[in-house]
């Protein structure tokens, strides 16, 4: 049972980082190469989608990742698992503080009602996100290590 548990934390936040890698090294270069306001309105809507997504995954996976430190907490890898939900918390607490707010505002900018400094909000986004992009892969190789 812990070898399954362990086997769908790691793809849960495997898939989880894939996505996050793709919008910030994929999806934001795509997005920003748009004509005219498609790529405004197309962060606006994954901002939408996107926001209303992630929470769930990111706290699903941390549960995961918590129920993997207590049911193997006398197995070899145990702190790695613990340093791992560390980072994902830290991650979560990135994103509420840091990530969130702008994205609340971002997802209801249309070019009408946009404000001037639009362009510097989704800037000081991509920043923090690419931090928090470093965060969770430390935290998806570290799971992948407690495997070994």
């Amino acid at each position: 049972m812990l070898d399954t548990l362990q086997v769908v934390t790691t793809v849960v936040v495997g898939l989880m980082v894939g996505v996050e890698f793709s919008v910030a090294f994929i999806m934001e270069r795509i997005l920003d190469a748009l004509p005219g306001d498609s790529g405004q309105l197309g962060h606006a809507h994954g901002g939408r989608m996107l926001g209303t997504l992630m929470p769930f995954w990111y706290i699903g996976s941390l549960v995961l990742i918590a129920i993997w430190a207590v049911a193997g907490w006398q197995n070899h890898g145990a702190g790695l698992v613990v340093t791992a939900a560390g980072l994902l918390i830290l991650s979560v607490v990135m994103s509420i503080l840091l990530l969130v707010p702008i994205n609340n505002r971002n997802k209801t900018w249309t070019p009408e009602n946009r404000p001037a400094d639009w362009k510097e909000q989704l800037e000081r986004w991509n920043r923090y996100h690419y931090i928090r992009v470093a965060v969770i892969v430390a935290a998806f190789t570290l799971l992948v290590a407690a495997l070994a």
